[in-house]
């Protein structure tokens, strides 16, 4: 399963990370890496929260759109 997911920094500082097709889906971090990292186990319990299947081996490769 390949997700767009989107990375930008906060004004705050740090990271936001989301997934425009998981309305909600978003995630914070000091580093990109610390926010891309947070948003896949939160894509994962976004998805069993919905009730559907979640491959034990969620694919890693994202797409990351730049803002």
């Amino acid at each position: 399963m390949k997700l767009c997911i989107r990375i930008i920094q906060s004004p705050q500082g740090g990271y936001v990370a989301s997934c425009p097709s998981l309305p909600g889906c978003r995630c914070f971090g000091d580093t990109r890496q610390q926010a891309q990292e947070r948003l896949h186990e939160a894509i994962r319990g976004y998805i069993a929260a919905v009730g559907n299947f979640v491959p034990e081996q969620l694919d890693r490769q994202m797409v990351v759109m730049e803002a």
